[in-house]
């Protein structure tokens, strides 16, 4: 027999290293001879997107076509440390630096030409820095950004992370009580990760952390034997593939983060953990069996449905 049942999960996630630890990021802005503007920012792109959104804030900031904007960052001797690609730091973090380079340079640019004035052209953006070098005004910038955070105080006020992102998801499962097979039929992702730079990655994030936390509520599992993992190949550890990939809708919720690159913050990490505690949710509304191990497995499914006869 087939049981549906839906479940929500709600959180809050703070992003950065946290209170502590120096969650510090760095920028330089360079107008190059060959007539483009480059970024040279640490900014490790594994995946996240953090190499466009870099991209379009500088671009943004220095009202420039996007095409004359290069961003470099495959070499530790050629710019600053700005942390890792971790803790949903870098659009934020990374971003800011960017900006703030970003932003000096323009400024320097706005005494040459007009404030309002786009730059299209690689032969402008020559002309301008031939300008730019004969008045000695400067062609190079550095950003610098510092995560803002505090000590949670004896009352328990602080803000040990900065900023916050939150989400929430609905999702809707089917178990079959012959079988124990759970089939997640649809999630419902809510998130406010400030204002989306990048709709298109954004979106990605979430349905890529969609698919960790169905992983995680009923497939993925180590089997440790004397410290050696048993199942160390895709044979046996098992991941979703697009097969078990639900139907996925998205919203964003764009409240404007007011110390964030164009009211922007995280969305990386936080995407991913609603899933599933909302599965779990899903599931007891569908069988009435409350779950606190991780993966639900078929076998337990059936193992609870044995006992609960």
């Amino acid at each position: 027999m087939n049981k549906k049942g839906v479940g929500y999960s709600t959180i809050f996630y703070g992003t950065g290293y946290g209170n502590g630890f120096p969650d510090e990021s760095r920028a330089i802005a360079k107008i190059e001879e060959s007539g483009i503007v480059k970024i040279y920012v640490e900014v490790s792109d594994v995946g996240s997107g953090g190499e466009s959104v870099m991209w379009q804030i500088a671009s943004q900031a220095l009202n420039i076509n996007k095409d004359l904007v290069k961003i470099i960052n495959t070499s530790t001797n050629l710019m600053m440390d700005s942390g890792t690609a971790a803790a949903s730091r870098q659009t934020y973090n990374t971003g800011n630096a960017v900006l703030s380079a970003c932003k000096k340079l323009r400024y320097n640019i706005n005494k040459v030409i007009d404030k309002n004035q786009k730059i299209e052209t690689v032969l402008e953006l020559k002309l301008l820095l031939q300008i730019m070098l004969e008045k000695n005004i400067a062609i190079l910038e550095e950003g610098y950004f510092k995560a803002n955070t505090s000590k949670i105080n004896e009352d328990g006020q602080g803000n040990p992370y900065w900023p916050y992102t939150f989400c929430a998801q609905r999702v809707t499962v089917n178990v079959d009580t012959e079988t124990g097979k759970i089939d997640i039929l649809e999630i419902v992702a809510v998130n406010d990760g400030g204002k989306i730079i990048n709709p298109t990655l954004a979106e990605g994030q979430v349905e890529g952390g969609c698919s960790m936390g169905i992983g995680y509520a009923i497939m993925e599992e180590v089997n440790l034997d004397k410290g050696k993992i048993k199942n160390s190949n895709f044979s046996n550890y098992i991941i979703p593939t697009s097969m078990d990939m639900p139907n996925i809708k998205t919203y964003f919720i764009e409240e404007t983060e007011s110390t964030g690159p164009y009211g922007a913050k995280g969305i990386g990490e936080p995407v991913m953990i609603p899933t599933a505690p909302a599965i779990l949710n899903a599931i007891y509304d569908a069988i009435n069996i409350r779950f606190y191990e991780l993966p639900v497995t078929c076998e337990k499914v059936l193992l609870e449905l044995k006992k609960k006869k």
